[in-house]
């Protein structure tokens, strides 16, 4: 059965996109630690980070760096948090998560941000200008 990230990625559920190339899609988390919360992940279903083969492992990463430099230039924070937490949906995600320096930010039972679907379309949209300027 597919999960709800490959349901995501084949347009069965949406989501609000903010990169996208042949191999890989990021896209808003619904229930942000912060606003700009971004999920990273490769289309294909595979569960454990480190089950990826090497090439897509890599390129992974180097396309998070790439949603991470559009993020920070979108969105008001110092720096960005990267976690690879992979135990609540099993596909291959990483969080990036907007910092502003106050302090256990990356915990994941803090109260999570409240956004209406305009605010977050609208950091969706910023997110992939960057990123498009990136190309």
């Amino acid at each position: 059965m597919a999960s709800i990230f490959t349901k995501i990625v084949n347009g069965e559920i949406p989501s609000y996109k903010v990169a996208e190339d042949d191999r890989f899609y990021a896209f808003l988390d619904i229930n942000p630690l912060s606003k700009g919360h971004t999920l990273v992940i490769p289309k294909i279903e595979v569960e454990y980070l480190f089950d990826l083969d090497g090439r897509t492992y890599n390129d992974l990463f180097a396309f998070a760096k790439k949603v991470a430099s559009s993020i920070e230039k979108s969105v008001d924070c110092i720096r960005l948090g990267m976690v690879v937490y992979g135990l609540d949906v099993p596909h291959v995600h990483i969080h990036l998560i907007p910092l502003k320096g106050i302090g256990n930010e990356l915990n994941f039972s803090n109260p999570k941000v409240k956004l209406s679907p305009e605010e977050f379309q609208d950091v969706a949209s910023k997110i992939n200008y960057e990123f498009e300027r990136l190309k």
